[in-house]
């Protein structure tokens, strides 16, 4: 099958547009919903516990290290502050269970912050897992 030049550049062009917007397309998926590096992003994750890992994860769409530390941080703070908070209103034994945990969320704390800053994926124990299945980071490996 011959074709006239005039069919060759036509579907040379349409190809190169075909070719052209599928690059455009992979261009808008990669690109990041907030602007900073994503180590950054993920240590501001923890930064105020579990409320800026809501708002990271409402703001980030598309990278999967980011929204894995904004779910973590939801999970791990989010259950540590409602047990701080049961456990702290049980009479004499309360400021024990409430300094105990708040111990813990500040060790937590630190180490997650420092380990997203490190670009690392450190994984709590099953909040690690849940926000590894929901962030997506699995596909990205």
């Amino acid at each position: 099958m011959q074709l006239s030049p005039e069919e060759r550049r036509r579907v040379y062009e349409e190809e190169k547009a075909r070719i052209e917007a599928e690059r455009e397309k992979q261009r808008d998926e990669n690109a990041p919903t907030v602007n900073l590096e994503p180590n950054l992003a993920g240590l501001l994750c923890y930064l105020g516990i579990w409320m800026t890992g809501i708002v990271f994860l409402i703001l980030e769409q598309k990278r999967p290290f980011v929204r894995f530390h904004a779910i973590q941080s939801i999970i791990v703070f989010g259950v540590l502050f409602i047990a701080m908070f049961i456990l702290g209103s049980i009479p004499f034994v309360g400021w024990f269970f409430g300094v105990l945990l708040g111990t813990l969320m500040f060790v937590l704390w630190v180490v997650l912050m420092v380990k997203a800053y490190r670009g690392e994926l450190f994984k709590v124990p099953l909040a690690g897992d849940v926000a590894e299945k929901a962030s997506g980071v699995l596909n990205e490996k």
